[in-house]
């Protein structure tokens, strides 16, 4: 997958040799699939939860993330939609499966995603990021640098601010 950003211990690094591939794109790939055909590919071991599948997951906007939940130890890398920036749906969901369902492995935004909407996405739990095609993969790195203070809870920090602050204070 061309432009992707992964976060790795924090730190925003553009990926030159990822090998998924968005289903229809070029074959012999990993693919990540929507959740239908994903589920038609995998053996009954990966859909109870006994072994990993090879092939990652594409949460669509009309998908719901509790859907997942049988399969989330199965899933090697969970991809959510943006068909438009203007849809934030992408964003409750990845909210939901980091700190409802607990995901931990790799939380991707894949379609229509702009450097402006990476700091905000990385507050939901994104931890990778498929630039659009046509836009500079390293003039989005800097969007990653947008939010120097959030002040609500996040799914990386569940602290408001104000918590934070109290905190520090406290352990003085």
């Amino acid at each position: 997958m061309n432009n992707l950003i992964r976060l790795v211990e924090g730190q925003a690094c553009i990926v030159d040799d990822d090998p998924w591939q968005l289903q229809g794109e070029e074959s012999g790939a990993p693919l990540i699939l929507p959740l239908a055909a994903w589920r038609e590919r995998q053996s009954a071991e990966v859909l109870e939860g006994r072994a990993t599948s090879v092939d990652g997951l594409l949460l669509q906007v009309d998908d719901e993330p509790e859907a997942l939940q049988p399969f989330l130890a199965s899933l090697p890398l969970i991809a959510i939609d943006f068909p438009s920036f203007r849809d934030g749906r992408g964003y409750s969901q990845a909210y939901l499966l980091r700190t409802r369902l607990g995901w931990r492995g790799e939380l991707r935004a894949v379609g229509d995603v702009l450097r402006d909407q990476l700091a905000h996405m990385r507050q939901c739990g994104f931890d990778a990021f498929a630039v659009r095609a046509d836009k500079s993969v390293e003039d989005a790195l800097k969007g990653l640098a947008g939010l120097s203070v959030l002040y609500g809870r996040s799914a990386i920090e569940p602290r408001p601010l104000f918590r934070r602050g109290r905190l520090k204070e406290e352990s003085l």
